[in-house]
């Protein structure tokens, strides 16, 4: 099984990796710190080769066509736990040192979101289809991570939860214009509208979500304060008084950072608040994972915080506030992943098994990714000027208060839901 068996020596130092291999022979491969004990089998001797040059692209595409197993009572989900806990190991094999240092000096190539591209690029992920997403995010159809003040929340009030914080953070006033970059299906432009009397400009590149969010504001009765535009938010010319934006960052890509924030700058006004949600991580700059970029989100990358602050400063803004999700995201993705496998029957009738397997081991890996590895979400607050917002942040915690004992009188009387016409 050369050249894998002398990678996986040097790499599984937590845990114990037992592999069959296409002979039937087991390797037996053991860390001095204790962890998962997994039992994989390869089917296909040219994984020996593929497995050992790109062991993140290749693993995900075994899985996806069952020419790598688990057996012995070992899951997906212990294997990924176990790439996950000795990832920085792998990091440091020879190769994949080289590797990884060419594969950072093609990031610029790698994260190409053009106007035009980047549609593209959302298209493969986002409009797969409404009813694909129905079955395993919230009922609001939040696809971002959501906020759990107790262990016990669903994945409904965790995404409540994680509107008012976001709400609380805008400081909401009467009369406000708000741009939503990246609006998803609609749900953050129509809460905050629901909790103040504000205008909301709601704008995505996806088409799926841009017709049931303009739907959903319809259907609520909201649609004279709440819109959802089928545009790239570099095309606006607007000025706003408070921006916000939740899961989009990632689609950027680092070197149109600058263009980002200097775009928040021209669309913000002199007074206003901006408030990003995005993922990122706590090591050094580096690439997004080669089967992520090729199969789920092309063109995506998730920054090291010093990849963000710089080109912050360089286009004359003031970071308000920042604060860390850390662990919330995993909880989310396992969320998600129980309701995807709920209604897998479901997804292999729209699609077929090997989607189903494509779907499990992003969903898995990037748990595993919050959960044991470097990932983790930041809010960042951004202003203009330095006393934007209030210079102690009890306002943020007095405002969820607020938002909660609001959210049950206002949002129950909204205008109810109107016949969708055939």
């Amino acid at each position: 099984m050369f050249p894998l068996s002398h990678m996986l020596k040097s790499f599984v130092r937590v845990g114990s990796l037992k592999v069959i291999d296409a002979d039937n022979k087991v390797h037996v491969f053991g860390g001095t710190a204790p962890g998962p004990d997994v039992t994989m089998r390869l089917t296909d001797r040219s994984l020996y080769h593929k497995l050992f040059f790109n062991p993140e692209l290749n693993a995900g595409e075994a899985y996806m066509d069952g020419r790598m197993s688990f057996e012995s009572g070992s899951t997906l989900k212990d294997f990924l736990t176990l790439f996950s806990m000795n990832r920085i190991a792998l990091g440091t094999y020879p190769l994949q040192k080289v590797l990884r240092s060419i594969s950072r000096g093609l990031k610029r190539f790698q994260q190409a979101n053009k106007v035009g591209k980047a549609q593209a690029n959302v298209a493969h992920h986002y409009d797969l289809g409404n009813d694909f997403y129905k079955l395993f995010l919230d009922k609001g159809m939040q696809y971002s991570c959501a906020y759990f003040t107790s262990e016990n929340d669903t994945l409904e009030e965790a995404q409540q939860n994680k509107l008012r914080l976001i709400a609380s953070k805008l400081q909401l006033k009467p009369g406000l214009k708000i741009l939503d970059i990246g609006s998803g299906w609609g749900d953050l432009a129509l809460y905050l509208a629901a909790m103040e009397d504000v205008d909301v400009t709601g704008v995505t590149l996806s088409k799926e979500q841009y017709a049931l969010s303009n739907e959903k504001a319809r259907k609520a009765g909201l649609s004279h304060r709440v819109r959802f535009e089928l545009l790239d938010y570099r095309k606006l010319d607007k000025k706003f008084d408070r921006i916000v934006s939740v899961g989009m960052f990632e689609h950027v890509g680092v070197h149109h950072y600058g263009e980002f924030f200097a775009k928040i700058n021209a669309l913000m006004s002199d007074d206003g608040l901006m408030l990003l949600h995005s993922i990122g991580h706590m090591s050094p700059p580096g690439t997004a994972s080669p089967w992520l970029r090729k199969y789920i989100f092309p063109g995506a990358y998730s920054p090291a915080l010093s990849e963000v602050f710089p080109v912050v400063e360089q286009n004359s803004l003031w970071v308000t506030d920042l604060e860390f999700l850390r662990l919330h995201y995993a909880e989310t993705l396992r969320h998600w992943h129980e309701r995807f496998e709920a209604n897998r029957a479901k997804v292999a009738e729209m699609y077929d098994e090997r989607f189903c397997r494509m779907w499990e081991f992003y969903l898995i890996s990037a748990e595993m990714m919050f959960r044991t590895g470097s990932q983790l979400v930041f809010h960042m607050q951004l202003s203009r000027k330095r006393d934007a917002a209030p210079i102690v942040r009890d306002y943020i915690t007095d405002l969820q208060r607020e938002y909660k004992k609001l959210e049950q009188k206002k949002l129950s009387t909204l205008k109810p839901a109107e016949p969708v016409p055939a």
